[in-house]
Parts: C-alpha cells; sequence; structure tokens
C-alpha cells in the first residue's frame, strides 16, 4: 500500500472450500523489521482499517476484506503489519466430543510513502556455513530508500575466487529462483538486512563477490 491515492487500500478475499459455513475473524499487528528477519509486536496501532472485521462465509463463497491505510501520510519510511486472518470456532452441540482443526493465515501488508521508489544494493558478502555445515554466500542487502523493496525483484550474481584469485564458481539467481528459495526477501526502508544465501559454494575457502541488479 501507499500514505495517498488509489494505492491505499486493498482487497483479501477469503474462499470457503469447506461444507460448511466458515466464521472467521480479521485483526492487525504491526511488525518491526530486524536485521535477521521479522518480529510481531503484537500491538495494533492504528494504522490499518479492516472492513469488515468479522464475517461468515457460505460454503464455496468468498467475502472481501478491504485494508485501508489510516496512519500517517507523511511516513519517514516504510511500516509493515500482520493481518491475521483467523478461523473462529464454532460452538459445540451439548454432550457431542469433538476436535476443531482451526486454520489462521497471516498477510503481510507494507506501507511505503507515497511516490518513494526502493534502492537495494549488496554492500557486503562473505562465505558462510548452511545449517548442514556447507560453504554458502552470506550478504548484506542494503536499501538506501525509505521505500521498500524485495530482493526477488531483480537478480543476484555470485562469483566465487580461490585464494590465487581464480574464478571457481558462478552463478546468477533470478528473481522467481530468489522467490522460491528466499520467499520475497523483503528488504525494509533504511535497513540493511542479512541473507544466506541457499547456493553451496564448492570452497571454504578464496573470497565471494555478490552484485544485485534489480528488474527494470
Amino acid at each position: 500500500l501507499t500514505t495517498a491515492g488509489r494505492s491505499m487500500s486493498d482487497v483479501i478475499i477469503v474462499e470457503n472450500t469447506f461444507e460448511q459455513p466458515l466464521n472467521v475473524e480479521l485483526t492487525v499487528q504491526s511488525i518491526e523489521l530486524t536485521e535477521e528477519g521479522v518480529r510481531a509486536t503484537g500491538e495494533d496501532t492504528g494504522e490499518l482499517a479492516v472492513f469488515p472485521p468479522q464475517a461468515t462465509i457460505q460454503p464455496g463463497q468468498r467475502q472481501n476484506f478491504r485494508v485501508q491505510y489510516v496512519g500517517d501520510p507523511e511516513l519517514a519510511r516504510s511500516r509493515h503489519f500482520f493481518v491475521t486472518v483467523a478461523q473462529l470456532p464454532v460452538q459445540q452441540v451439548s454432550g457431542e466430543s469433538n476436535i476443531q482443526l482451526l486454520y489462521n493465515f497471516q498477510v503481510l501488508v507494507s506501507v511505503a510513502p507515497n511516490g518513494a521508489r526502493p534502492s537495494i544494493s549488496v554492500s557486503s558478502a562473505e562465505i558462510g556455513r548452511n545449517e548442514e555445515g556447507m560453504p554458502v554466500p552470506v550478504i548484506s542487502a542494503q536499501n538506501s530508500s525509505a521505500a521498500h523493496g524485495y530482493l526477488s525483484r531483480g537478480r543476484l550474481r555470485i562469483v566465487q575466487k580461490d585464494e590465487g584469485g581464480n574464478e571457481v564458481f558462478q552463478r546468477e539467481l533470478s528473481g522467481p529462483e530468489i522467490q522460491q528459495s528466499l520467499g520475497y526477501g523483503l528488504i525494509g526502508g533504511q535497513q540493511t538486512r542479512r541473507v544466506t544465501l541457499p547456493v553451496p559454494l564448492p570452497a571454504t575457502e578464496g573470497t565471494v563477490t555478490v552484485g544485485y541488479t534489480p528488474d527494470s
């Protein structure tokens, strides 16, 4: 979303694929972006309005929920929220024993200052290790703009050289490949985020460089 104009609001569509009515409730909480990822605050700051906040959706039907930014129109940098779509429990018939499986989805809503565009680059890269102990590139992705952006809306070029300066590995990750392996790769406004790339390198020695080219 943006702080002004038609992009101040959008719609979340919930479809009931069950054979009985579906009761859902939408709640909002702000989130903070850290160097390692996302942290939910548990606080509704009142900057997002959701209508309707609750609904009963009949089997096979859909319900539109409109989400609109109603906060400060002069944001210093992007703000981020989780809108939680929660299935509400159904009241059981007295005397019956039953287990209810309830679904709960979190929708990420990001609000950028009106007219601002992201400016993402890779400020540093080093050889780290993944959970299996294999060498992988670890980058610091920096966004110098007030508006958030996504690594998946660009390409990453990875080059490793040995201790003698000879190139031993090269690979380019497209936007769809980044999204499939990392997710969207959200980088907040004026944020630096440390990201481990899921690309095994041939050796732990030497150096690795990673360049980022945004989509035009």
